[in-house]
């Protein structure tokens, strides 16, 4: 059995997380990392890694890029989708895992981008420790859309970047979409945990102490999962969980939280301005809820939306399915705002 399918297994055994919020109903949330242990030689078609410095975390960080078949032959610029990755795990696993650079290249004119921010929630940190920096919204908005627009040809404009994510990610797309309407012509969250900041601003308004990350150094199984995770993530000082988990305050007031709110901020956005809006999740998702009550949102204000539920939970396997979709949505999405469809 190669290494590739005991990692599989282990992990979907073992990689089941409780993520504990204090005062928060949020989830019992699988957060597999069944991330491909393949050499370069064997990771997906036009698929590469890229490392670079962001001054918004002081780290030497990576993400994974899928660039079109003919990238190396044309003189063309291309749209570019966002995707981020959930709570536990990183920039390796919807390219190579969870099937976005096959979908990537079957479009043939798409850049499709997976960055990395640990278990930050991508949020600018209200406070941090130990000398870090942690202002993970920053990394993404700023640090590493800017190393993308300058280093590749992207179409750099609003019109041609859309911004996706699972879980976690599915939660910062959709926080980030609102919070930067100006760069995002569409976001899109499958199985998101929308309620994340509001559920931590009613724990801060009920004088809960903030939440502390889990260490996994508790449990055997894990650990050694992590330590192979470790290897193929390979940023120094960010590739453990441990590492990846902020040290600091992420919201230290309501005021804080509610401004990375999907349920408050959707409010400052005028309709004009704001990106098309893509949710889905499965229906034995304990996440739906919070899917649901944010389309009530949406209805009720009359904000135009798509939404696909289908049979599924929280896990990769519900994700494998979803990406094919999103991936459509949001490639339509753009190519119309670009005037390329009739």
């Amino acid at each position: 059995m190669t290494h590739h399918r005991i990692f599989t297994r282990l992990l979907s055994g073992t990689f089941t997380l409780i993520l504990s919020l204090a005062g928060s109903l949020l989830l019992a949330q699988e957060a597999e990392q069944t991330i491909s242990a393949a050499q370069p030689s064997e990771l997906p078609a036009g698929l590469q890694t890229v490392s670079f410095f962001s001054p918004a975390v002081s780290r030497q960080m990576k993400f994974d890029i899928v660039l079109p078949p003919d990238y190396s032959e044309s003189d063309a610029r291309y749209p570019v989708l966002y995707l981020l990755h959930g709570y536990m795990q990183n920039y390796t696993v919807w390219g190579r895992n969870l099937g976005a650079a096959f979908y990537a290249r079957s479009f043939s004119d798409l850049i499709v981008v997976m960055p990395d921010a640990g278990n930050s929630w991508y949020i600018n940190y209200a406070s941090s420790e130990g000398n870090q920096r942690n202002n993970w919204e920053d990394h993404i908005v700023r640090d590493v859309i800017g190393h993308v627009d300058s280093n590749f040809r992207t179409l750099a404009s609003r019109e041609g970047r859309s911004i996706a994510g699972l879980s976690m990610g599915g939660y910062g797309a959709v926080m980030l979409g609102l919070r930067h309407p100006e760069l995002f012509i569409s976001v899109a969250s499958t199985s998101g945990a929308l309620a994340h900041a509001r559920n931590r601003a009613t724990a801060i308004a009920e004088g809960q102490p903030a939440p502390v990350a889990r260490s996994i150094g508790d449990s055997p199984e894990l650990a050694r999962a992590d330590a192979f995770i470790s290897q193929i993530i390979d940023i120094p000082g960010f590739s453990s969980q441990d590492e990846r988990n902020p040290r600091g305050t992420d919201f230290e007031t309501v005021e804080q939280a509610e401004a990375y709110d999907p349920f408050h901020i959707i409010y400052d956005v005028p309709k004009s301005r704001l990106p098309h809006i893509y949710l889905d999740s499965g229906v034995d998702d304990g996440l739906i809820t919070a899917t649901h009550e944010f389309m009530q949102i949406l209805l009720l204000n009359d904000v135009p939306f798509a939404y696909m539920q289908s049979q599924g939970r929280h896990n990769s396997e519900y994700w494998r399915r979803s990406i094919g979709h999103l991936m459509s949505v949001q490639y339509e999405v753009m190519q119309r705002a670009l005037g390329n469809r009739p």
